[in-house]
């Protein structure tokens, strides 16, 4: 029987404390702390509430240990419940995870209160729909320049994934990234590249994904000619730099 490892495993992929999960199972947070260590057998009604909460089947829930993969497959939807807040008219705000954020991010993306007190942007015209806005940094993405920010959509399973798309992925391994991605559904993984060359590409299990928000627009604030003239000055600098280096090696004064 898993069942003591599933349900702390089920909480801590969803980004819930046990105060949070012991009032929707209608327990004591000290029965939660029991249950979780095994020291105390759940009733088949709580059983029954814990399956519901997390939308897994029984059999899933005390007969398999739980890794994120079959999470993934038993649900075959979101990929975590999403914290969200919103504004007077009940839409969903759109958050902005800055650079100094991103820190605070990775450890309370779960968190209703944490999300409700991140900063808010406003983008015209934007359709309906769970929005994000999250600043990037460094040069991987040319021409998109180094504090643009990237206002992105909510993808609630891999399955919706666009190949060679753009999307800022989460995770447990690798922080915040902007990266274009390919899934790879056979062996479930993201591989993610970047648009500037110079960055190696890399893979990511869907095991070690939080969040995954998909690219629907940016706010630049440098003149995209100037960031590629700059780009390529730096890259030919670069260049004469190693050829210089290798005469050096080569031909010794």
């Amino acid at each position: 029987m898993w069942i003591a490892e599933n349900l702390k495993h089920l909480r801590a992929k969803h980004g819930m404390s046990q105060q949070e999960l012991s009032a929707k199972m209608e327990v004591t947070r000290t029965s939660l702390s029991d249950y979780e260590r095994g020291h105390t057998q759940m009733s088949n009604e709580t059983l029954v509430k814990v399956s519901e909460i997390f939308d897994v089947s029984l059999d899933v829930l005390m007969k398999k240990k739980i890794s994120v993969e079959d999470l993934e497959i038993a649900r075959n939807k979101d990929l975590r419940i999403l914290a969200i807040s919103v504004d007077g008219h009940n839409r969903s705000n759109i958050e902005l995870v800055d650079t100094k954020a991103e820190a605070g991010y990775l450890e309370y993306y779960g968190d209703p209160q944490y999300i409700r007190d991140l900063p808010k942007i406003s983008v015209p015209g934007i359709p309906e729909g769970t929005y994000r806005g999250f600043e990037i940094h460094g040069d991987s993405m040319l021409p998109l320049q180094s504090g643009s920010i990237v206002i992105c959509s909510y993808i609630e399973s891999f399955a919706n994934i666009k190949p060679n798309t753009t999307y800022v992925v989460i995770s447990s391994s690798d922080g915040v990234v902007y990266k274009r991605v390919r899934p790879d559904h056979k062996k479930k993984s993201l591989t993610l590249i970047s648009d500037n060359p110079i960055f190696p590409t890399f893979q990511i299990g869907f095991g070690d994904v939080q969040e995954i928000w998909q690219y629907f627009a940016h706010l630049s604030f440098q003149d995209i000619n100037t960031s590629f003239q700059q780009y390529y000055q730096d890259n030919i600098q670069e260049m004469h730099k190693k050829i210089n280096e290798m005469h050096g090696v080569l031909i010794p004064e």
